[in-house]
């Protein structure tokens, strides 16, 4: 389907009254980026809000100028709603270019509209050219649902991966890492394993797929609840994988032979002890999300809450931390 691409650039002050020149048109869905986000961001106000950000990424971001957009319809309704969005931008440009916002010319930015012609495509499922089968193990490889293959041999295990809205496609060295320690671990038929911060619900699958007799996923995020959900139904595991919303420091009460945790260094830390009540007596904890500067901090840490360290896979940048 075909849209137009509105694009209002404006500064933080501008942002309320923009957002208001797109509701007034009868627009209710649009996105906000806020320059001031990025400088909240690198100002980190919790140890936990981000371990690594590309510098790459960075770059990006303080290029970024702050903008309202919107997707219209290329429908007469969609061309009526632009005009109305351009005239009050003007109107609201003539005000600005007076002084009239707290007497401060300029204060809500260039106010200056951009029209695009897009396919819903081509924001939509673009990313997918991207991701394609790869193998993670000697024997497990990750298919996005999309792609076609074929198994190399019979004990080849391929796990089938959607992974709209939520983080994770498996390729990323924490996960595999973690899956291997799952591959390593697992007792066949016996083992229940505890998925924290499931995501896309590649570990909970990975875990199943390896022979966990019960596997229970759990995240904060309900979307990454949702997509994990239709991920283990497309895999055909509904019958061993439970997912659900929540909390690890309260409300569940899952006991685990293994607990898997790719999150990140601060996150590991902070949860160490309450993974420790949901293990079972000589079980596994298997973290990673961990850059390879913290391992020392990360490790000590899981120490502390009673844990021996049995093994540290690495690999780039990234560990992950095994212990019993």
């Amino acid at each position: 389907m075909e849209y137009l691409e509105v694009k209002v650039y404006t500064t933080t002050k501008g942002i309320d009254p923009v957002s208001g020149i797109f509701l007034s048109a009868g627009v209710e869905g649009f996105v906000v980026e806020d320059k001031n986000d990025f400088y909240e961001l690198m100002e980190k106000k919790n140890s936990y809000d981000w371990d690594y950000v590309d510098e790459g990424l960075v770059e990006e971001l303080k290029n970024t100028e702050t903008s309202v957009t919107a997707y219209l319809e290329k429908t007469s309704e969609g061309y009526s709603q632009l005009k109305q969005i351009q005239e009050e931008v003007y109107r609201l440009a003539t005000f600005d270019a007076c002084g009239a916002f707290e007497d401060t010319v300029g204060l809500l930015g260039r106010l200056v509209v951009t029209v695009k012609d897009v396919r819903d495509e081509e924001w939509k499922d673009n990313w997918k050219e991207y991701f394609k089968p790869e193998r993670i193990t000697d024997r497990i490889v990750i298919k996005p649902s999309w792609e076609e293959y074929e198994k190399a041999s019979d004990d080849e295990i391929i796990i089938e991966i959607d992974p709209g809205a939520a983080f994770g496609t498996g390729k990323h060295p924490t996960t595999t890492m973690c899956i291997k320690g799952l591959e390593k671990y697992i007792e066949k038929g016996k083992s229940h394993v505890l998925d924290v911060g499931c995501g896309s619900g590649i570990l909970s699958i990975a875990a199943a797929l390896l022979g966990a007799e019960d596997v229970f996923g759990v995240d904060i995020d309900p979307i990454a609840v949702t997509v994990s959900g239709e991920n283990v139904e497309m895999n055909g595991l509904s019958d061993k994988i439970k997912v659900a919303e929540g909390d690890l420091t309260k409300g569940i009460d899952y006991k685990a032979d293994i607990v898997v945790a790719n999150l990140m260094a601060d996150l590991v830390m902070m949860l160490s002890k309450d993974v420790k009540r949901h293990l079972k007596e000589g079980g596994y904890y298997i973290s990673s999300g961990i850059l390879e500067e913290k391992k020392d901090i990360v490790a000590e840490a899981i120490k502390e809450c009673g844990f021996e360290i049995v093994e540290v896979f690495c690999e780039n940048e990234w560990v992950a931390i095994v212990a019993k």
